[in-house]
């Protein structure tokens, strides 16, 4: 969601633009006026500004604008909703109040006619109406959970008009040019062919680099207000990191020598290993004299058993 404000002095002219056929003009809210036909609408806006003469500019214009991803959400009743809210949290109440949806445009909007001086007569305060806006579009936009576009990269360049047009222009050459060149004088040359001068801007009489300047189609932007990312010193440091880059891409890749491998030597008598099956099995010459030991013992012991018998 954004806004457009526009201040200005006839109402008969806000009005008729508003309200226009071509235009499919629906009629969401109108207050404190007499909503017969376009022009009893332009009178009822003129007679109140009888109330304060002196305001040079009391005919309030803002359109607020949607995105087409919310189209299907944003029903009469809900447009209504909204742009009531926002004109409630910029201060702009107790006063007439013309709200008309448009759908000339693939996106939804509708257009606010408001009168700036007040049913009371009060006048009310257009200071930094601006930026203001700018933070209440922000705030409906979360609380509504309404698309936020991305940036840059989503305006329609082909309905801009000068100079935002050339801005946005440059906006995306250089973003294509500045992400694949490795110096000032290169990207300088590509520019060049695209209908783009390029020129420093130096701190006094010094050779020191304060800003770059890009001029196309007869105008010209200092990067920075084109993009941030544009500045000099930021092109600077992206150029620097796209030269670190390519030569790193051209180096040859490292060989490192391959360290030897040890195989243990082969032995054919693992002394630890056959000691360690000792432990656990028996030794076959051990076994036979055990086994003879056990034999002589036993004959003596039958011996003597037959000589005690013979005593008796």
């Amino acid at each position: 969601m954004i806004a457009k404000i526009v201040n200005g002095s006839c109402f008969r002219g806000v009005v008729n633009y508003i309200l226009d056929k071509e235009k499919n003009a629906k009629i969401l809210v109108c207050d404190g006026l007499f909503a017969e036909n376009k022009d009893t609408i332009a009178m009822s806006f003129e007679a109140q500004l009888k109330m304060n003469p002196k305001v040079t500019k009391p005919v309030g214009h803002i359109s607020l604008a949607f995105h087409k991803e919310d189209e299907h959400r944003l029903t009469d009743r809900a447009m209504a909703g909204i742009a009531l809210e926002y004109l409630e949290q910029m201060g702009i109440t107790d006063t007439q109040v013309l709200i008309v949806r448009h759908f000339d445009k693939e996106h939804p909007h509708v257009h606010i006619a408001f009168n700036r001086i007040a049913n009371n007569g009060r006048t009310i305060s257009d200071r930094n109406e601006r930026i203001r806006s700018a933070r209440i579009c922000k705030e409906l936009t979360r609380k509504y959970n309404l698309y936020f576009a991305s940036g840059k990269e989503r305006v329609k360049q082909h309905r801009l008009k000068e100079p935002d047009k050339t801005k946005y222009g440059l906006y995306s050459i250089l973003t294509s040019e500045v992400s694949r060149c490795g110096n000032w004088n290169i990207l300088a040359a590509n520019l060049k062919k695209q209908g783009v001068e390029m020129r420093f801007k130096y701190k006094g009489k010094s050779d020191e680099v304060q800003g770059v300047v890009f001029t196309m189609n007869g105008y010209s932007f200092s990067g920075s207000k084109i993009d941030r990312r544009f500045s000099f010193s930021k092109i600077d440091t992206a150029l620097e990191r796209n030269k670190r880059t390519e030569r790193m891409e051209m180096q040859p890749p490292s060989r490192h020598e391959e360290l030897p491998t040890f195989q243990p030597e082969s032995r054919g008598n693992d002394d630890l290993y056959s000691g360690s099956i000792g432990l656990f099995m028996p030794n076959a010459t051990d076994s036979q004299s055990e086994e003879n030991y056990f034999e002589e013992q036993l004959k003596r012991k039958n011996k003597k058993k037959r000589q005690r018998k013979i005593r008796f």
